[in-house]
């Protein structure tokens, strides 16, 4: 016996080693076949090779070569030649892989060495590439770095986000979707190193580095030690011939065998021998004693289970159900369940183990459902009307009532019954709903729920502990045979596998729960040498959880179950810490990684035993933190996490290399790891964190972000501060820079905005993820690192615009841009920079209030001065154009030119105010008004009187620019007016020349100019008119231009206002006015000259309230053609005399004189010393209908003092009356009203009629007029 116990050993260790070797170069084999050609995304179980085919070829090789030979010697390999044509598939399938990856994502950096940076190469992707223009090639495309870059690499992030975030969730919803309804994939095989033990160098998120799940598990933090292994040899090896005893009995007495099992008796043996690599010898001899072993004792285990839709017994309408269990057979031997009170649907779940001998297939299992009559008394049945439901319950109780009262008896009624033939009932037991059934009734009385299962009688420890080895066994062989992939077996084994276990499960009578326990426990223990699906041990809790948490296995199974627990957490664990793993199939990872989640919910449900270390220091050495009794699965998730995410920090860190140690290579390796990591944590966003939430309540994201700002904000920090103090300075001369160097700052101010943008999409998506830990976490504060690049990067900033401006200047070919506006390329280019430094500033978003608004202050600076620069260049531009010489005169033409630059100076003019708008001006001051509303309010006010300065001076540089093209206009005006004033009454066409360039200037003017613009240039046209008018006036005067120049040239200068399209304009222009009305002035005649005097003291009379020099009061009408005076008195006369008073008369003129030739004019009496003189006179001068057509005709009456000797009659005063408003009347004075006329005297030699009257010295009537005005000015005043 001893030595067949050792043989029995050292073969089967020896069988072991050997079958390792062979499935290890049988899954190197396969793998390599597999990875050479492309699985869809269905998943579709791989085909299990034919048991039959793998026994026949099994007996060919037994014929010809030992039990222990694995293959045929043709078909051996050297290791030299294995090696080599594996090293060949190794390489083939590197190349594919890669060339698959970097085709399904655009962020895995490719294979061959390019100077290009990855990432970039992917960053305008979505943008179609435009010809690079010379205004772009002259700084090298800096705005469309500075801020378009900045905006497409913002918005490259957020396609990539997007397109990222939409893939994820595909495939996320793919995989939610697939998981209920497909069966699981053949998960793949990737190759990590090649044979020749050189490493792929890695540098992007999905080229990770990758294992064979053969080596996950090897190389997996789940020890196993070889003693343990070697116990569990011996333990197979000592009970090994015992177990295929007991098999080959059940075989051959078709144990726990259904009547329609097809499985051939001969092909169960062949099964089982190879199963247990039994030889043919030992095999013969176990089955002779299987033969003539002896039958052990059955039983019939049954479990009522519930009832439902019971018939109701009781007069309230319910019924006190029980049931009876017995055997036709044996109908004496009965068993009863409890009784379940005032129910229809009661359930029971109790047990009941029924002997069954000498098994007769036509014996039935009876079961009688009953109501319950407890023994009551007529006073308690009397108690139960309250309870009564219906007329039937009435009848009910009555009967009852009236059994009771007579006979004092009570008896269980019938339900109904059911009867289980007992040949009906399979090897692997049932669970089913039986139909009660009652004599001579057909109405339904209910059913029942019942589990039936055979078994023998055996120790339940013994059959347990068996029926591991047996399950142990035939797994191991069913993966050998089957060549499953790690993590594939989900618990499918083959029919004679399945009938083996069944056969024995009856045999030992194990319940459900003794089954899923031991199950447990060897797939862990096969688990750490050949993974296996986690949704077998997910599965295998819900069986088991319950009867843990209540207590119904026993103390050594549960030691056992928890020791099996301890082993499988390594794996369950590395499984949540390598969920990087690249992997072609998401839904095989993400199924495997809920499984797993699924476990740790369960697992976190029982309670571990308190001496239970389920963590030990050796099975997760990468926990740091020491361990110690009070750690749960949860903390221990926490911490595995956390390690993931450091071991794939540290991956990155490794794998990609700065490519250079300047400042700009120092930056685009920050932003190629920040990137790296932000895409892992969105990764986990879209794809697990959602399953850690739900399942573990594992704030997985959280925790991950939490971890990365941390290890970020030591990586960034230093490199970020040290390079935005490095970046250089530039010094300005006026609006012109220095001469230096600026490339440099630009890569590098470009790329740390770059930076800067990555890591605030990084903060931004920490809000989202961890909104209250956000305040506490380094990360936040991460705008400061940049602070003083920002200001220096905005000098570079400012340089690029003033030269990219000029440039643009010098290739405006002063085209509008489009037919709809008259602003052409250069205005463009130049508010496209504008809008470049407002994506830049909306971009940076500095969090910061105070910081904000110096930037801002900056910024709004730097566009004005542009702008005021932009003014000047284009004014530079347009000088000399349009000027033209020959032979006869030197001219000026308004060109198109001129017109474009002015339009495009006042167009970037009106977009300042809004730019500033744009930035989010008020948004800030709303923002500085929070903390402190003084210092806002001072904080507004310089930013508009910084705005409010540049446009008035940009306003300015326009007048300026347009008074400039109108002075290059005068020496034309100019000399139309002259020769329009000298030749205007001849024939000459010297005034037509003139008026087609004046009319051609402005037609261009009019057309090329915006309305705006135009109206402008009118007004200086105007303003200029004026003062040329001015001088030529001044000039002919001096020279003693006759009337008729003057109104030739009034003449002349309406020909020209005619010509201007808006000349309603000109009443807009108060010196082209006042120059017109001297034109008018020196145009009228010596005698309209004094008419035109005495109609301005007209003027001056009609605005008189109450005057010095007294009132006249006179009645007036027009009988027919003849004027009719009264008058009637004077009042407060001015005193002449020395006695204070005066000898006043009045006489009455007709003006202008020289239209009333030979018209009287009457003179009243002299009243002597009064001021208040009462004259009562009445005149009628006769008048022609001429007379009254007198263009404004006056009557004036004269006051004056007389002289003693008539010849110095002293003036007081005089007073006018228009003659068209003297009413045409027949009604006598006295029905007439009285008419109090102020008197006036002239007081000012300054007036425009009497300078220009001046003017006229060889004029005898001009000289006699300005005499007496003189005279009448030198008299007395008041």
């Amino acid at each position: 016996m001893r030595n067949m116990f050792i043989d029995v050993v050292l073969r089967s260790l020896q069988i072991m080693r050997v079958k390792d070797a062979r499935n290890a170069n049988d899954a190197d084999d396969k793998s390599y076949e597999k990875c050479n050609f492309k699985r869809s995304n269905a998943m579709v179980k791989p085909k299990r090779p034919s048991l039959k085919i793998e026994r026949s070829k099994s007996r060919r090789q037994k014929k010809c070569f030992p039990r222990i030979t694995v293959k045929k010697r043709s078909l051996r390999k050297s290791k030299k030649q294995q090696n080599n044509e594996d090293y060949d598939r190794a390489r083939l399938i590197h190349r594919r892989g890669a060339i698959q990856c970097e085709m399904k994502n655009p962020f895995i950096k490719p294979c061959n060495d390019s100077p290009v940076p990855w990432i970039l190469r992917w960053k305008y992707r979505k943008i179609h590439p435009l010809e690079e223009s010379r205004l772009q090639a002259l700084d090298g495309g800096f705005f469309e770095t500075f801020s378009f870059r900045l905006q497409d690499l913002s918005r490259s992030v957020s396609v990539n986000e997007q397109l990222e975030k939409t893939k994820l969730a595909e495939a996320a919803s793919n995989v939610m979707a697939d998981l209920p309804h497909q069966a699981l994939p053949e998960p793949e095989i990737n190759i990590a190193k090649e044979e020749d033990g050189t490493e792929e160098k890695e540098g992007s998120e999905e080229n990770v580095s990758v294992t064979t799940d053969s080596e996950v598990v090897a190389s997996s933090d789940s020890e196993t030690e070889d003693k343990d292994k070697a116990n569990d040899y011996l333990a197979i090896a000592w009970n090994i011939d015992e177990l295929y005893l007991e098999l080959l009995y059940e075989i051959l007495h078709n144990v726990g065998c259904d009547e329609t099992c097809e499985i051939n008796q001969s092909d169960l043996f062949s099964y089982l021998q190879d199963a247990f690599k039994m030889n043919n010898g030992r095999h013969g001899e176990l089955l002779d004693e299987a033969i003539k072993k002896e039958a052990p004792e059955i039983v019939l285990n049954v479990e009522i289970v519930e009832a439902k839709d019971l018939t109701a017994k009781d007069s309230n309408g319910l019924s006190d159900p029980f049931v009876t269990v017995f055997l036709n057979s044996n109908a004496m031997h009965r068993y009863n369940t409890s009784v379940k009170e005032k129910t229809l649907t009661p359930v029971w779940e109790e047990h009941f183990a029924l002997p069954v001998s000498n098994i007769n297939m036509s014996d039935c299992l009876c079961l009688e459902v009953w109501d319950f009559d407890p023994a009551e008394t007529v006073r308690d049945k009397l108690g139960k009307f309250v309870s009564v439901k219906g007329a039937k319950g009435v009848r009910k109780l009555l009967k009852e009532i009236a059994i009771t009262a007579t006979t004092g008896q009570h008896q269980n009624e019938l339900i109904g019954k059911a009867s289980i033939p007992l040949n009906s009932i399979p090897s692997c037991g049932l669970l089913m709903w039986y139909d009660l059934k009652k004599k001579n009734r057909t109405q339904k009385r209910g059913c029942v729920k019942v589990r039936l299962t055979f078994s023998s009688e055996k120790n339940c420890r013994v059959a347990s502990q068996e029926h591991r080895h047996l399950l142990k066994i035939l797994l191991l062989y069913e993966l050998e045979n089957s060549k499953t992939n790690p993590y594939w077996w989900c618990g499918n084994f083959s029919p004679y596998a399945k009938a083996l276990l069944t056969r024995h499960i009856v045999q030992s009578g194990l319940q459900s729960v003794d089954v899923a326990h031991t199950q447990w426990a060897v797939y862990s223990m096969v688990h750490q040498t050949h993974p296996l699906s986690f949704n077998l041990f997910s599965c295998l809790l819900d069986k088991l959880i319950k009867p843990l948490q209540n207590n119904a296995i026993c103390d050594e199974e549960a030691k056992i179950f928890w020791d099996s627990t301890k082993k499988l957490l390594p794996s369950i664990f590395s499984i949540i810490r390598k969920i990087r793993r690249k992997s072609n199939n998401e839904n095989v990872e993400m199924k495997k990684l809920i499984d797993v989640l699924n476990i740790l919910m369960k697992l976190r449900m029982l309670e571990a035993p308190g001496d239970l270390q389920l963590f030990p220091e050796k099975s997760f050495p990468w926990i740091k933190t020491q361990l110690n009794s009070n750690w749960d699965t949860e903390t221990v998730m926490h911490e595995a996490v956390r390690h993931g995410a450091e071991d794939w920090y540290n991956h990155l860190l490794e794998n990609n290399v700065r490519e250079n140690e300047t400042d700009v290579g120092k930056l685009q390796y920050l932003i190629k790891i920040i990137t790296l990591i932000r895409s892992d944590i969105q990764k986990a966003v879209e794809f697990y964190d959602k399953h850690f939430q739900s399942i573990v309540n594992l704030p997985y994201a959280n925790i991950l972000y939490t971890f990365y700002q941390e290890k970020i904000s030591v990586l960034a920090k230093d490199d970020v501060e040290q390079t935005s103090k490095s970046i250089k300075k530039l010094s300005y001369n006026g609006f012109q820079p220095s001469e230096r160097d600026s490339t440099e700052p630009l890569a590098v101010g470009t790329t740390l905005f770059e930076l800067y943008l990555i890591l605030e999409r990084f903060v931004i998506l920490g809000q989202g993820l961890c909104p209250q830990d956000m305040e506490d976490m380094p990360i936040k504060n991460f705008y400061i690192w940049f602070n003083e690049g920002v200001g220096q990067w905005l000098e570079i900033a400012a340089f690029k615009a003033l030269t990219r401006i000029e440039k643009a200047i010098d290739l405006d070919q002063f085209v509008p841009v489009d037919s709809s506006v008259k602003y052409s390329s250069s205005a463009i280019d130049t508010l496209q920079i504008f809008y470049q430094i407002k994506i830049f500033w909306q971009q940076l978003n500095w969090p910061d209030v105070e910081g904000s608004y110096i930037f801002m202050a900056k910024i709004i600076d730097d566009i004005c001065r542009c702008s005021s620069f932009y003014a000047d260049k284009m004014s530079a531009r347009v000088e000399g154009m349009g000027d033209y010489k020959d032979v006869y005169e030197s001219k000026f033409e308004v060109t198109k030119e001129w017109c474009q630059a002015i339009n495009n100076i006042d167009y970037v003019r009106t977009k300042l105010k809004p730019f500033s708008n744009d930035l989010g001006k008020e948004e800030l001051l709303k923002k500085l008004a929070d903390f402190n509303s003084t210092a806002a309010q001072r904080c507004g006010e310089a930013l508009d009187l910084v705005m409010y300065n540049a446009l008035d001076t940009i306003k300015n540089k326009i007048i300026e620019l347009l008074e400039v093209m109108v002075d290059k206009m005068t020496p034309s005006m100019k000399r139309l007016l002259i020769e329009g004033a000298e030749l205007y009454q001849q024939d000459s066409n010297s005034i037509d020349r003139v008026m087609k360039y004046i009319d051609r200037n402005l037609e261009t003017l009019y057309q090329e100019l915006n309305e705006e613009n135009f109206n402008k240039t009118l007004l200086i046209i105007w303003d200029k008119l004026g003062t040329i008018l001015a001088e030529l006036v001044q000039t002919s005067l001096e020279k003693r231009r006759p009337p008729s120049f003057f109104a030739n040239l009034q003449e002349t200068l309406k020909i020209m206002v005619k010509s201007f399209k808006s000349a309603d304009d000109t009443h807009s222009c108060p010196a082209l006015q006042k120059t017109e009305r001297l034109l008018k002035l020196h145009a009228l005649e010596t005698g309209a000259l004094i008419h035109q005097i005495n109609l301005d003291l007209y003027k001056e009379q009609q605005a008189l309230e109450e005057s010095p020099h007294g009132q006249l009061c006179v009645r007036m009408k027009v009988v027919n053609t003849d004027l009719h005076i009264e008058i009637l008195n004077g009042r407060n006369l001015f005193e002449m005399n020395s006695t204070g008073a005066s000898d006043s008369f009045v006489r009455v003129h007709m003006l202008p004189e020289e239209k009333f030739v030979g018209v009287n004019r009457p003179k009243t009496q002299i009243h002597y010393k009064e001021v208040f003189p009462l004259f009562d006179e009445k005149f009628d001068i006769v008048l022609s209908s001429e007379h009254h057509n007198v263009e404004d005709a006056l009557v004036l009456f004269s006051v004056k003092d007389y002289d003693m000797m008539g010849l110095n009659n002293q003036y007081i005063g005089e007073a006018f009356v228009s003659l068209k408003d003297i009413p045409k009347t027949s009604q006598s004075f006295e029905n007439l009203p009285q008419v109090l006329l102020q008197l006036v005297r002239p007081t000012s030699l300054n007036t425009e009629a009497v300078k220009a009257l001046e003017y006229r010295q060889g004029d005898k009537l001009a000289k006699e007029f300005l005499k007496k005005y003189k005279q009448k000015m030198g008299s007395a005043s008041p």
